[in-house]
């Protein structure tokens, strides 16, 4: 964990929404890192003699001495005290055996401290849990297995065997090692995180009074999905190199050979074309009372790379009105869709780019969306 996330603990007044024998309790273990940086932290019961100033100030020049586990407990802590993420572990705390003390209407980041100082892995896995209803952008490969198979979280040797080939291809792209996968069984799929490192950075630090160089190695985290019913693994990863390692390693590993997943083409925008405003057709899809064309890129292509975006609220009735449709050459690479959910009242916007590319606002809308897909022909056949 790079140690400048301290920094987000540098005002005093984000210390002072933890309970001090919490927060006392959060920092003993690292009272001789405070101690080399000119702060003493007081001893139990003795929360009134908490340097909040001095603190601040540590957190805001953080150098190579950072103790790591420190770095990652307030980094945990800080993502996690909001309203919403405390309810979540204010739901579980019970189960888990966790009792919250101190106030009765503890701050976010107070019961953030409290989960972490009882079950840090727990903080971590919940963390790791909202990461993952983020919107994000994936790509998608099915299998040609005739009858996909299930997937259960896999015994940890397959996961360290999985770790091991992953961290061979970081090193190699100079992002070190110490890869970790975490999977979340959810409905028909099975969600994956995989937490590894990025190529190294070097941020300016101050270190005893000089103005000195931190170089350290920041996390990333890619998301996965795997789902049961279509044999389709979902990918969302910052490169290209990236989304190809787990294309192989995932199928290696987890079903027994590289090229499980092929990397083809899964989705056409071709029925805009063919089908016109007929395309959009939903009334035969469960949970979707109606879908609009919002948007359509076009590349024309040519020396000078042309691009021509159409947009309005509703792109078919817009061009009809003055007579026109879409080009019947030119590629479309990009169509956005405002789809009206039987769960909502204000439509939400579905992205999907020819070859394996489909954006969703809300995790959930994947299954439902790609049902309508499927059935107006965006989907391309199954490669199996």
């Amino acid at each position: 964990m790079a140690t400048y996330n301290l920094k987000r603990f540098s005002r005093p007044g984000a210390l002072r929404g933890i309970d001090p024998d919490h927060l006392i309790r959060l920092l003993a273990p690292h009272a001789q890192f405070f101690a080399a940086r000119g702060v003493a932290l007081p001893s139990a019961g003795r929360a009134d003699g908490v340097d909040y100033e001095g603190l601040a100030r540590v957190f805001m020049t953080p150098d190579s001495d950072t103790p790591p586990k420190l770095a990652n407990a307030l980094y945990l802590i800080h993502e996690m005290a909001t309203p919403q993420r405390m309810e979540d572990l204010m739901s579980v705390c019970e189960g888990a055996g966790i009792r919250l003390k101190g106030a009765a209407d503890p701050t976010a980041a107070d019961v953030a401290v409290q989960v972490w100082l009882q079950d840090p892995d727990l903080l971590e896995r919940k963390h790791a849990e909202h990461y993952l209803t983020r919107p994000r952008s994936f790509e998608y490969y099915q299998t040609k297995s005739e009858k996909p198979p299930a997937l259960k979280t896999p015994a940890r040797k397959v996961v360290t065997a999985l770790e091991t080939d992953l961290d061979g291809w970081f090193v190699k792209n100079r992002r070190g090692r110490g890869s970790r996968v975490s999977f979340f069984p959810k409905d028909e799929a099975i969600w994956i995180l995989v937490r590894h490192g990025q190529p190294l950075e070097r941020k300016g630090v101050i270190r005893n009074g000089e103005s000195d160089s931190l170089v350290f190695r920041a996390e990333a985290h890619d998301v996965l999905v795997y789902d049961h019913s279509l044999g389709e693994l979902q990918v969302h990863a910052c490169t290209k190199g990236e989304k190809e390692l787990y294309r192989k390693m995932f199928g290696r590993h987890l079903f027994g050979h590289d090229e499980f997943f092929p990397g083809t083409a899964k989705y056409t925008l071709e029925p805009l074309r063919t089908h016109g405003a007929k395309a959009l057709v939903c009334d035969d899809v469960d949970g979707i009372e109606s879908v609009k064309l919002k948007q359509v890129e076009i590349f024309w292509g040519g020396p000078e790379k042309e691009i021509t975006i159409l947009k309005a609220n509703d792109l078919f009735r817009a061009l009809e009105s003055r007579g026109r449709g879409l080009p019947e050459k030119a590629r479309m690479t990009r169509a956005s869709f405002a789809v009206k959910f039987s769960d909502s009242k204000t439509p939400r916007t579905v992205t999907i780019r020819p070859s394996n590319v489909a954006q969703y606002l809300r995790d959930g809308d994947s299954t439902v969306a790609e049902r309508w897909l499927r059935k107006r022909g965006f989907i391309l056949a199954d490669p199996r």
